[in-house]
């Protein structure tokens, strides 16, 4: 008797086991790493990892007076920026650029075309990135380092491409989607809620996030958050890693 049930239990055990076994591979085999599952390439930048500072990223390619109005207020809180501009747009507002680095901010590609880069070839993404950098360097007197895709699409193309050319691929933890929903107090909640220290906030150039900008800043001076371009809070990622 003692010997049917020890046989049992051990059968038991072992069925026991190979579940587990079965357990562990499919956890392995359907998500196989954290950033695999989330779809989040270390090769991209989300956010920084200034402790008491954000950034502030304006995707440019309209908006021309509005971009003037942003530099005013950006100026009148003594903070800083970073404006993704698209080629084209710049092509057309040469004097506007030159404005934008000589009041400090940080200018970064945002293109030329606004293309979806993650359907480009490798060939594709290099031409409209190096295209606009040249420009966009020519036109500002700056080095531009930064790229953000239009969109927020990009593929192995495009970061074989951004590698190649010297420039980090910048994406954003908060979105305003200003673009989309035009409403002031909307934007204003979706750029401060729950703000951290190291953020990337998102935003365009549009009227009602020009009317948001000045109590945005104040929010973030108010929680003790300064604003600093996207290349000064993604350094400070790079240099605690």
């Amino acid at each position: 008797m003692k010997r049917k049930l020890s046989a049992r239990t051990a059968a038991m055990l072992t069925n026991f086991f190979l579940v587990g076994v079965v357990l562990v591979v499919g956890v392995i085999c359907f998500f196989p790493s954290v950033s695999a599952a989330s779809g989040v390439d270390e090769r991209v930048y989300y956010r920084g990892n200034a402790e008491d500072s954000v950034s502030l990223m304006f995707n440019v390619y309209e908006g021309t007076e509005t971009v003037l109005g942003i530099l005013d207020v950006l100026e009148e809180y003594g903070a800083r920026a970073t404006f993704f501009l698209g080629g084209c747009w710049a092509d057309d507002n040469v004097a506007c650029v030159k404005k934008i680095a000589e009041r400090g901010h940080e200018i970064g590609s945002h293109g030329y075309f606004h293309r979806d880069h993650d359907k480009l070839t490798l060939q594709g993404n290099l031409e409209e990135m190096r295209t606009s950098v040249e420009f966009l360097s020519l036109a500002a007197q700056t080095s531009v380092t930064l790229f953000a895709p239009p969109s927020g699409a990009y593929g192995e193309n495009t970061l074989r491409a951004a590698d190649s050319l010297g420039l980090k691929v910048v994406m954003w933890s908060k979105d305003t989607i200003d673009w989309r929903d035009r409403d002031e107090a909307l934007v204003f909640r979706r750029a401060t809620q729950e703000i951290a220290g190291g953020d990337l906030v998102l935003m365009h150039p549009m009227q009602h996030t020009l009317a948001a900008l000045g109590k945005i800043l104040d929010n973030y001076r108010s929680a003790g958050l300064s604003v600093i371009p996207v290349g000064e809070n993604i350094a400070a990622q790079t240099e605690s890693t």
